[in-house]
């Protein structure tokens, strides 16, 4: 954790909290106060910035240094944490959701500075460990926001989780401004930024697309979580509707799975840096997923059996898929970078967003659909799609092109 890697891990780490509260702490919240799936899983829709921020990418190559990009967007989470700490655990829902929906704003900005500054400061041969920093810390700082906060909201309270966040959030800031790696990452694209405010998005556009692998990595990022994300998002609320306890809950699906997804990132990392290839690692891990999500259905269609012994059969396959998400999520990402460094430089940023955009589209989109898809066709009949999607990332892999293999 030398050199860049420290500074680019805490920021990381903060980047993962707006989507613990999203994706951890809020679902769980609203379904204790009588919600149906249907309208949780729209609450997805406040990812939208995260979809849009290609469109503010161009400002980030040419306005200002990346550095304070870093610094405002960091300090405008950490105010947001401080009002939401003011808010009553009852009946502020609308608020809460607009200042959610701010802090993902402003983290998706902050997200397209981060990256652009990690692609500039590291190397071919530094990329995979940075992209195992990059996953590791920022699932931490979801597992901090989401199970932890779901766990200590009895005991610290409403106030206090986000004091706490704050806190965490003044911390990257202090990070951001005081980082010489942070420098360096600006120095090697200053002589460029001017540059790229002249060039037209339509022009940024077409450098974009011309860059070797795009198309189809854009492809891939949009599939490859697709049956993933239909069946992490519905397990656990499913279990909560058969007893299992928020508390238990937010142990088994917020602190320990993803605990495990950390591991698997961290495993990735491992080794990609001892040079196996990225697309026959994902070959292996995309068939190992889709034998757990089969012993998932089958669990879940055994619910109605009312036994223990289902629950925590299914409470460990939750586990097991997170560790394999974690694993294949940091060899996407090297994946995507490595067709980054296929672009020009002066968009090497707008690229980058591009395709993460994309991948959190793939994410969000169908988890926000899931629940409806439960609620309408039924629990056995949803995960059985969920099943067929999960092939599609392993038949698109079959048309790899020449420079990702």
């Amino acid at each position: 954790m030398s050199g860049p890697y420290l500074t680019l891990g805490v920021l990381y780490l903060v980047q993962g909290f707006p989507y613990g509260l999203q994706s951890g702490l809020l679902p769980v919240l609203l379904r204790t106060q009588g919600l149906s799936l249907s309208h949780i899983g729209l609450t997805r829709v406040l990812y939208l910035p995260w979809l849009l921020k290609f469109l503010w990418s161009p400002l980030v190559d040419g306005l200002w240094h990346r550095q304070t990009w870093l610094v405002l967007s960091t300090g405008g989470l950490c105010l947001c944490c401080a009002l939401c700490s003011v808010l009553p655990l009852q009946g502020a829902f609308t608020t809460l959701a607009w200042l959610l929906l701010l802090m993902h704003v402003l983290s998706s900005m902050q997200d397209v500075a981060l990256d652009a500054v990690t692609v500039a400061v590291l190397n071919q041969d530094q990329l995979g460990l940075g992209n195992s920093i990059q996953v590791v810390a920022y699932k931490l700082g979801s597992v901090l926001a989401g199970g932890g906060a779901l766990t200590v909201l009895s005991s610290l309270g409403w106030r206090g989780v986000f004091l706490l966040l704050s806190g965490g959030y003044l911390m990257a800031v202090l990070c951001a401004q005081w980082s010489e790696a942070l420098k360096g990452g600006d120095s090697r694209y200053q002589g460029n930024q001017k540059t790229s405010c002249k060039l037209r998005l339509m022009d940024i556009m077409d450098r974009v697309f011309s860059a070797p692998g795009t198309v189809w990595t854009m492809v891939y990022v949009v599939i490859y979580k697709l049956g993933e994300q239909g069946s992490l998002s519905m397990v656990p609320l499913l279990l909560l509707d058969q007893g299992v306890s928020p508390a238990e809950l937010g142990f088994w699906s917020g602190i320990l799975s993803l605990g495990f997804s950390i591991a698997g990132s961290a495993s990735g990392g491992a080794i990609l840096r001892k040079g196996r290839s990225v697309p026959a690692l994902l070959r292996m891990l995309f068939l190992l997923r889709l034998s757990c999500l089969v012993l998932q259905t089958l669990l879940i269609i055994s619910l109605g059996e009312d036994t223990s012994v289902v629950k925590d059969c299914l409470l460990l396959t939750l586990v097991l898929q997170n560790f394999l998400a974690g694993v294949i999520t940091t060899a996407t990402f090297t994946l995507m970078m490595h067709c980054t460094r296929a672009a020009p430089k002066k968009v090497q940023a707008s690229h980058y967003s591009l395709l993460s955009s994309l991948e959190v589209l793939g994410k969000v989109v169908f988890s926000a659909v899931s629940g409806l898809l439960v609620d309408s066709l039924g629990v056995s009949t949803s995960f059985s799609l969920f099943i067929v999607l999960s092939f599609l990332p392993i038949l698109h892999l079959q048309r790899l092109p020449p420079n990702l293999h």
